[in-house]
């Protein structure tokens, strides 16, 4: 799987995610009010009818966000939490969301933060990984059970081709509580998970990069230099640019000699442009075209900051 996106960012030379993250303070009140129209009619006991209806909203805010940036980005990553909010309609809109993306040629990463042990672990990866549920591409994992929660989720993605980025140096302010921590030997906790991460990678290589990832935050650019020389086969999934505060100059250390080796994800910075004065001009009802060109505008960033190293051609 992990060589199917990276020829998605050579093709579309763009190593950027788009976070579909729907906070429903992002969604213009338009799509709000056709949302409600949209829910009439009977609603099952389980579901609450505003959940009916904050779906159905984030489902056409999903839409047309993908429309607008699919032939620009190679992936997307929905947040599974601003779906499991509204419940199982929430959840309906996630899945529809993880297909429409799909349809669109676009590779899913689903920010699931999954970690459990044994059985449990292999019943989340499958759940998301393998097809019958929510069949995303990628998933993202918490190692902080250490080894039996993860190996079930490599088991499942040489099953069915597919790839999870773990969390190593997240992009948080407070993650340092626990991942700076140093050890025994004076490695931080996060060399420590990157070691680990290094090593279940090797049972899943594809070509140069392992369809095992980590997650390392665009807001901690010495770490994530430390962490690049230690994981040379591991692709990085690096949140944090934007709204975060991290810059392209910052993510620059993020990639290989090559230009590749990472992708970086904006969530709020792209898909609630529109409320940017950059963006303004767009207004709620050109959502999307803000989206699309606050996408562009980040991908010409990007590629200012790897210029010369990159193995497609940026000029």
């Amino acid at each position: 799987m992990i060589q199917k996106l990276i020829e998605s960012i050579v093709r579309k030379e763009a190593p950027v995610v788009v976070g579909l993250d729907p906070n429903l303070s992002f969604i213009p009140a338009f799509i709000l009010d056709k949302a409600q129209e949209a829910a009439q009619g009977d609603i099952p006991a389980y579901c609450e009818k505003e959940n009916v209806i904050a779906a159905e909203a984030v489902w056409q805010f999903n839409k047309a966000i993908t429309d607008a940036v699919c032939d620009i980005v190679p992936a997307v990553k929905p947040q599974v939490a601003m779906y499991e909010q509204f419940g199982i309609p929430g959840m309906i809109a996630y899945r529809k969301t993880v297909d429409y993306c799909k349809s669109k040629g676009l590779i899913v990463i689903g920010d699931v933060k999954r970690g459990d042990i044994g059985s449990t672990s292999e019943a989340y990866a499958r759940g998301h990984l393998a097809g019958k549920a929510f069949d995303v591409d990628f998933a993202t994992v918490n190692p902080y059970l250490g080894t039996d929660g993860v190996m079930p989720f490599v088991k499942v993605c040489k099953e069915f081709d597919k790839g999870i980025f773990v969390l190593v140096k997240t992009s948080n302010p407070s993650s340092g509580e626990f991942q700076d921590v140093l050890i025994g030997d004076g490695r931080a906790v996060y060399e420590l998970v990157g070691t680990k991460v290094r090593e279940w990678g090797s049972e899943c290589m594809e070509g140069a990069y392992s369809n095992v990832g980590a997650v390392v935050g665009a807001t901690y650019p010495e770490q994530a230099a430390i962490l690049r020389k230690l994981m040379p086969h591991t692709f990085i999934l690096a949140p944090g640019y934007g709204a975060q505060g991290a810059t392209a100059a910052d993510l620059s250390g993020f990639f290989d000699s090559d230009g590749l080796g990472a992708i970086v994800n904006s969530s709020r910075g792209i898909i609630a442009a529109y409320k940017k004065d950059a963006y303004s001009k767009y207004g709620e009802e050109g959502f999307a075209d803000a989206a699309r060109a606050a996408a562009i505008d980040m991908i010409d960033d990007l590629r200012g900051a790897i210029r010369g190293r990159a193995v497609w051609n940026i000029g």
